[in-house]
């Protein structure tokens, strides 16, 4: 019993910011600029559980993420198929407070954004022997990263209408009538089409 109340501290302690997100709901519009192209989606987030509609043109419109699972589902709305892929923690999302791997935040100014009065930081963060430096606005009425951005502008993400509300539970599983794609991997394949000469 106190070792695993030991535990529940030190990762506490380790991992700035889990408990908020562990008890965090909310739906957004997230916009992501990375070195000049911008992607647009809708997002659902429930603890370790998050679904992003792509609004971006391709294959796969939905990605629903199962932290809890460690699996991320890639549907292909038109095809009614999904493909399964493991998690990895580049898909994190940063919704947190406090950044992983922060080691220093200095407060620069303050900010409304989108109705919310935000202060921001430029926050350096260190991931082994890599360091970065963003700049956070971080709205102090719902304790909530409306931006993130790189300090060279190369990758910035914004989170637009965010509502803190209750997420409901169909939105993270799969859709029941979708074939996973994997099986039809172990299918023959068909020819190649012959290349016309140049």
């Amino acid at each position: 019993m106190w070792s695993y109340m030991l535990w529940r501290l030190m990762a506490a302690l380790c991992i700035v910011g889990a408990i908020e997100a562990e008890a965090l709901e909310f739906t957004a519009d997230q916009v992501t600029k990375i070195n000049g192209r911008t992607q647009k989606a809708n997002i659902y987030y429930r603890d370790s559980m998050w679904r992003i509609e792509h609004h971006t043109l391709g294959p796969v419109n939905v990605s629903i993420v199962r932290k809890d699972k460690q699996v991320v589902w890639l549907l292909l709305s038109r095809m009614r198929h999904f493909k399964t892929m493991p998690y990895t923690s580049e898909q994190e999302l940063q919704v947190s407070e406090r950044l992983e791997g922060e080691v220093s935040r200095e407060e620069i100014g303050m900010e409304t954004r989108e109705g919310h009065p935000t202060i921001l930081y430029e926050v350096t963060v260190k991931q082994g022997e890599a360091t970065e430096v963003y700049y956070q606005w971080l709205a102090t009425d719902i304790h909530f990263p409306m931006k993130l951005a790189k300090k060279d502008g190369s990758w910035i993400v914004e989170y637009q209408h965010v509502r803190l509300r209750p997420v409901i539970d169909y939105l993270f599983q799969l859709p029941l009538n979708f074939e996973p794609l994997e099986q039809f991997d172990q299918l023959p394949s068909a020819p190649e089409p012959k290349q016309q000469p140049m």
